[in-house]
């Protein structure tokens, strides 16, 4: 896929987009999420896997301190890690990363994963855009841009499809 580019004004459309990506993610991929703190990876995060697994109400919690969390899903298990705190791409191996690389794998910061970035991959990089004027509670719009999946073409009217 040529990298698409999305307006995101909302909460609700990062998390419509994240619903979209989890219904056409299959066992072996891999969606690599990055952008600065607070960019909404991990809203985007905790709205694919509710989809993934089904459950809305699913208690998402961020595995910042823990490295990875893992969730069983109808296509299998996904592992959601946040690279922010690895000390390098070696320490992988004793998170379980071969193994994560037969199911789901949702990474946010994976420019930690060096050479062990795997391909092919979704990129989606989520860049906000706050305004001035804007107060804490109101939600900041951001765009996101998704590469990769060359493999996979997304449909003209992705992510409302």
């Amino acid at each position: 896929m040529t990298a698409r580019t999305f307006r995101l004004d909302s909460r609700a459309d990062t998390e419509r987009l994240a619903r979209s990506l989890a219904h056409v993610t299959q066992p072996g991929d891999a969606l690599l999420l990055s952008g600065p703190l607070g960019a909404g990876k991990s809203v985007f995060a905790r709205a694919f896997l509710q989809t993934l697994c089904e459950d809305p109400s699913l208690d998402v919690p961020s595995p910042t301190f823990t490295l990875v969390q893992t969730y069983d899903s109808p296509k299998g298990a996904v592992w959601h890690f946040d690279l922010w705190r690895l000390q390098g791409p070696e320490a992988l191996e004793e998170l379980g990363w071969e193994d994560a690389r037969d199911g789901i794998v949702l990474v946010e910061w994976p420019e930690r994963l060096e050479d062990l970035t795997p391909t092919p991959a979704l990129h989606l990089t989520l860049t906000p855009h706050p305004a001035p004027d804007r107060n804490e509670d109101e939600d900041t719009p951001r765009t996101a841009t998704l590469s990769g999946w060359e493999n996979r073409p997304l449909s003209e009217d992705f992510p409302l499809a």
